[in-house]
């Protein structure tokens, strides 16, 4: 298949081939078509016919072939001798544009002859033929149009047609290709006299024309926005303005035209706004205009436009406002309460809300309110007075009423009578949720359980962020209604409060409350994580709340971010409430990094990173256990000296030896039973009732003869004294005849430590010490010491041995009692010589 390039190529050379000279210029074949511009989809016939003349051709057969574009047709070949004549017919020609050639085939291809064929669509008529007048300087009029909504495909031409009728003047415009719009200049109409005008669309499928439009001009001009001159009361004559208007500079010369006027009217306030503005048909600018059935005392805003019969309106007028007569305020108030205070000595608290409902009038510019206790309002009985929306007072003992009134210069309204009703433990309403319907609007429902006594609901909002309570709205439902779409100017990404509360014949039950949004987006900012405790593999975070007018919405959910520098990142929500989180099963030998994600149902943001790591030792553990035992071993210490001071003669037993007192010893009994007591005990701090001491031993240089052996040891008898002495247990060391120890002393006492007082001094024999005595070559013989008074006898006693130093003689004074003595009377028992 020959290429396009290559086809034109051919063809370029065919017609070379074919014009010899300048004379002969004719080509080798001719191409006639049913039509070279056809409708797009139509059939097309062609006939190819050659020259017998023509070079390519003589002396040759002839095979004829047709090609649209780069494609061969089938072709069939017209039944003469020659066989130089050939016809293709084309059943649906789906091209905008294509070239149709007729060949013959030699050696090669040769492009004898070729047309182009175009397809299309013929012009629909123009629609929707429309004019305007400008009638500012230089006057022109212009005009537009709709070409059709289906495309041509063909070159298409458009000109516009004026005929004026009064002077008979025709006029033509021709366009540009593609331009539906053209300006007549201002020779070409009359202000005032009709004109015809329409327009024809040609190209080479046909033609087509619009339907024709007549028109004044005038009555086809926008005019300028007229100007408000004055608005005022109409005087007697209450709810009515009068407005005075005229044109614009540029027109006022058309001041006798009879217009047609629209007034629009809204409240200073834009709570009460007429929607569809009032007509005016034929006015003048020279005259007034009377306004009337409008709200009393009211100031209004007005502005105007005009228009001359059917033409466009203008713009509107800049606003001028005015006020109509006051009267007395008129309807009643909508009102809502809530009650605080010591229901029991009835002492309430009232916080009255208010509004104006749909019947009520202000009729007035100053417009004040007083709550009274008396339907009356006076000095006497009124509790508030304000020019809000609410006010606070403490209801007087006894009143279960007050009255609302409204006030302004004109007079005062009927009062509202206002019943208190005060809050009951009555919970009904449930699942309350707030949807927003757009920036201004939302949607709140709830559930209520059923209940005979419920007359109706409360719907009550407020701005967060705003603490006065001016800001406080509220709606009124009925006891069958648990939804309701609120309006106000509510903010985007600001909180709202949102509570409703149940009304019943007696009281008012208790709320349910939400927070809502009429439109979120991520939070402004996001609170810095702090590390409040590190363990042996775990940390703890928390983190401050967000400030209320930073959060943008509902938070969702805190969610912390962290990983080391190996491990992949892990996640864990948080706790919304307490704010605080911990991460778990941490390595002690990485370094962390975190993040914080604060969540709303707008949007999300990231915090900034931290990076922390876990010690191995456990320094939380550490400093938990060392105060509990600095504080446990000082009260060791408190306990031991405490015990320590108690027990003080107990501890000395212990870690000294007892040494007993010579100046605190007394003998009461010399019996063999008081003599295995007589050690200070340590269990005791008095003195043992047995007052006889034992004996000590001290070492004796000389040895004794068998025969000789301590008198005190070789008593066959040692009932007493052995006992006593011998085997006492205070003897420590003490075993028999190889002791170490020789008889030191023994000390007597006067009595029992119970026994009076005695009149004599103790006197003693001598203590017993744990002092070693000098070795010297003494004989073994005790001092001679006076004796004590015995207890209750007059008659003095002694002990044996004279009162000088000497060896003792063997036989005892006759005047001491041995009875006295038992240590003696032992020594007589055994008849034992001292040396």
């Amino acid at each position: 298949m020959i290429s396009t390039s290559m086809s034109v190529i051919v063809v370029l050379v065919a017609l070379v081939n074919g014009a010899r000279n300048e004379d002969d210029i004719q080509p080798c074949a001719k191409i006639q078509t049913s039509s070279s511009v056809v409708h797009l989809g139509s059939p097309v016939t062609a006939s190819c016919v050659i020259r017998e003349d023509c070079p390519l051709v003589i002396g040759r057969a002839v095979h004829i072939l047709w090609r649209l574009g780069d494609r061969f047709l089938p072709s069939s070949p017209v039944a003469n001798e020659s066989g130089r004549v050939s016809e293709v017919v084309i059943p649906s020609f789906n091209h905008t544009r294509e070239f149709l050639t007729c060949c013959v085939r030699t050696s090669t291809y040769q492009v004898l002859e070729g047309v182009e064929i175009r397809a299309g669509y013929p012009p629909e008529a123009p629609q929707n033929l429309s004019c305007q007048t400008n009638l500012t300087t230089p006057n022109t009029l212009t005009c537009s149009w709709d070409p059709g909504q289906q495309e041509t495909l063909l070159d298409t031409e458009y000109t516009l047609h004026t005929e004026i009728r009064d002077s008979n003047e025709n006029h033509t415009y021709e366009l540009l290709p593609g331009v539906h719009r053209y300006t007549i200049p201002r020779y070409g109409f009359v202000l005032f006299s009709d004109v015809k005008i329409y327009v024809k669309a040609v190209n080479e499928l046909g033609e087509a024309t619009s339907a024709p439009i007549i028109l004044e001009p005038v009555s086809s001009a926008k005019f300028d926005p007229p100007t408000i001159l004055k608005i005022q009361a109409v005087p007697k004559r209450y709810g009515c303005l009068k407005l005075s208007w005229s044109l614009s500079q540029q027109q006022v010369w058309m001041r006798n035209l009879q217009l047609n006027l629209e007034v629009r009217l809204t409240t200073a306030d834009s709570s009460q706004r007429r929607e569809q503005p009032i007509l005016v048909n034929r006015v003048r600018p020279t005259r007034s205009v009377d306004r009337c059935r409008l709200l009393h005392g009211t100031q209004y805003l007005a502005q105007i436009r005009v228009r001359y019969q059917q033409s466009p309106w203008s713009e509107w007028s800049s606003s001028q406002s005015g006020v109509t007569l006051e009267s007395a305020p008129t309807g009643r108030l909508d009102s809502w309460m809530r009650v605080s205070g010591d229901h029991m000595n009835k002492q309430h608290n009232i916080l009255l809300f208010w509004k104006p409902s749909k019947q009520f009038r202000a009729n007035g510019q100053n417009v004040s309110y007083i709550v009274s206790v008396k339907k009356q309002p006076g000095e006497d009985g009124k509790v508030c007075s304000t020019m809000g929306n609410y006010c606070t007072f403490q209801l007087p003992g006894g009143a279960k009423k007050v009255y609302l009134s409204a006030v302004n210069a004109a007079g005062k309204s009927s009062p509202t009578e206002v019943r208190i009703y005060l809050p009951k433990a009555r919970a009904v309403i449930s699942d309350v949720t707030v949807i927003p319907q757009d920036d201004r609007s939302l949607l709140v429902q709830w559930r209520s359980l059923l209940s005979s006594s419920l007359t109706g609901f409360v719907v009550e909002w407020s701005p967060l962020l705003q603490t006065d309570l001016f800001f406080t709205q509220f709606e009124l439902t009925a006891r069958n209604q648990t939804l309701l779409v609120i309006t106000d100017s509510f903010e985007p990404y600001k909180p709202y409060g949102i509570s409703v509360y149940p009304r019943f014949k007696d009281g008012i039950g208790l709320p349910q409350t939400v927070n809502a949004y009429s439109r979120q987006k991520a939070p402004s900012m996001v609170p810095k994580i702090q590390i409040k405790k590190i363990g042996k593999s775990h940390v703890e975070f928390t983190w401050d709340e967000i400030p209320l007018n930073q959060r943008n919405g509902i938070i969702q959910n805190y969610k912390v971010f962290y990983c080391d520098t190996k491990g992949p990142i892990s996640v864990v929500n948080a706790d919304l409430e307490k704010r605080r989180v911990v991460l778990r099963d941490l390595n002690t030998v990485s370094l962390y990094e975190a993040f914080m994600m604060v969540s709303t149902f707008g949007g999300s943001l990231n915090g900034s990173t931290i990076h922390f790591e876990i010690d191995s030792f456990d320094t939380v553990a550490v400093v938990a256990i060392v105060p509990v035992s600095v504080i446990g071993l000082f009260f060791m210490v408190i306990f031991i000296a405490m015990t320590s001071f108690s027990n003080n003669k107990r501890l000395k037993g212990h870690f000294w030896p007892a040494v007993p007192d010579p100046a605190n010893s007394s003998i009461k009994r010399w019996t063999s039973e008081s003599t295995q007591g007589s050690h200070l005990s340590l269990d005791n701090e008095e003195p043992n009732p047995m007052y006889l001491s034992h004996l000590s031993f001290l070492d004796d240089p000389v040895k004794l003869s068998k025969e000789d052996d301590d008198p005190w040891l070789s008593a066959e008898d040692t009932s007493d004294l052995g006992e006593s002495i011998c085997g006492s247990p205070f003897i420590p060391g003490y075993s028999g005849s190889n002791s170490d120890s020789v008889p030191y002393v023994t000390v007597t006492f006067s009595g029992p430590c119970s026994s009076p007082t005695p009149k004599d001094p103790h006197v003693y024999l001598r203590s017993e010490s744990t002092q070693p005595l000098l070795e010297t070559e003494e004989s073994f013989s005790p001092k001679c010491y006076h004796n004590i008074a015995s207890v209750g006898m007059q008659s003095e006693q002694r002990f044996f041995g004279p009162s000088h130093d000497s060896v003792p003689e063997r036989v005892a004074d006759p005047g001491i009692l041995c009875d006295d003595f038992p240590f003696l009377r032992a020594l007589s028992l055994r008849h034992t010589e001292i040396d």
